[in-house]
């Protein structure tokens, strides 16, 4: 029996393109489509066909969902960019839901398989919906469960990396602005903070660690009541670039130069990152969400479920650190 790869074939165009023609879709000109309907009719290719070799059950479906937080990231467009160019390679289409809204699409009848980059979509909720017609990609945090796959930044590497070059740099009193204390990043990030600092023999005191929520305003307000206090240290590491920014700006409202009076990295390189200085780590954004879209599309690549894949990233030391063994 004819197959839907011998029509794309015959029609010289692929196999997507022959789907989409065949389910309506309007992305195929007119030419195009009457030449492959042609060549089904000709052939005895019938339209139920298409659905039992590419949907394996599902109606023909080929969308992929990807969930996100709803507050301003804008890393997240990186990797949105990523997974739809993955996505549209391989012919199928991209949803896109915040919050909430994303539960009601999950599921096989509508989409194929979901990435999640939401730390408000709770883990028991993953893994009633994972199984194997309906693969979870999470971000940023590890689910075990066997249709599951975490695809993580290597934080505690780049933050050591990061935390090792400023110690080398002559600085020894710190204040660390972090993320929700619960998440995965976050976690990763101070706990690699204060293995170099002990390594290095520098005391890091409990309450010069302060809580933020990955926003600028968080890392401003933080800042700012430290100015006010005059109780400075010589470096404030943020776990987040848009906490680090906020922290500048409230430096420089206060009349503190950055690095001269004190220093300020993030994490993340985000877009402001270069334009205003920030020593930060570049987390490969772009990359990671193609890698997120090819192992969902991919069936999670069933030769490798164990644990999660892990992605390196790398310091990029910019002016809002100096030199301090050379003043």
């Amino acid at each position: 029996m004819i197959g839907i790869k011998d029509i794309a074939q015959m029609a010289g165009v692929s196999v997507a393109t022959v789907s989409n023609a065949l389910n309506g879709k309007k992305n195929v000109g007119d030419a195009t489509r009457k030449k492959i309907l042609d060549l089904c009719k000709e052939h005895g290719y019938a339209h139920a066909a298409i659905n039992q070799e590419e949907s394996s059950g599902n109606g023909g479906i080929k969308t992929i969902l990807f969930n996100f937080s709803d507050f301003d990231r804008n890393f997240y467009l990186e990797i949105i960019n990523g997974v739809n160019s993955y996505v549209r390679e391989h012919g199928y289409d991209l949803m896109i839901c915040t919050r909430v809204s994303c539960e009601k699409f999950m599921k096989s009848g509508l989409t194929n398989g979901c990435i999640i980059l939401d730390m408000a979509m709770n883990n028991s909720l993953l893994r009633s919906v994972a199984c194997k017609e309906y693969p979870i990609i999470t971000l940023d945090r590890y689910v075990e469960h066997p249709y599951i796959k975490g695809i993580l930044i290597n934080n505690y590497d780049a933050m050591a990396e990061l935390t090792r070059g400023l110690v080398r740099r002559g600085y020894r009193r710190f204040d660390f602005i972090g993320g929700p204390e619960k998440t995965d990043d976050n976690m990763e990030r101070y706990g690699a903070f204060t293995d170099v600092l002990e390594k290095n023999r520098i005391r890091f005191p409990s309450e010069r660690y302060h809580t933020g929520d990955y926003r600028q305003k968080s890392g401003y307000m933080i800042t700012r009541m430290m100015a006010l206090s005059g109780n400075l240290p010589d470096c404030i590491v943020c776990a987040n670039d848009l906490m680090a920014i906020g922290a500048m700006k409230a430096l420089n409202e206060a009349g503190y130069r950055v690095p001269e009076d004190v220093a300020v990295t993030g994490f993340d390189d985000c877009m402001l990152a270069g334009p205003m200085g920030l020593t930060t780590v570049s987390i490969p954004n772009y990359e990671r969400g193609y890698i997120a879209a090819q192992y969902l599309i991919e069936g999670m690549k069933n030769d490798s479920r164990s644990g999660p894949v892990k992605i390196n990233a790398k310091v990029k030391w910019r002016g809002s650190v100096k030199d301090k063994l050379y003043e």
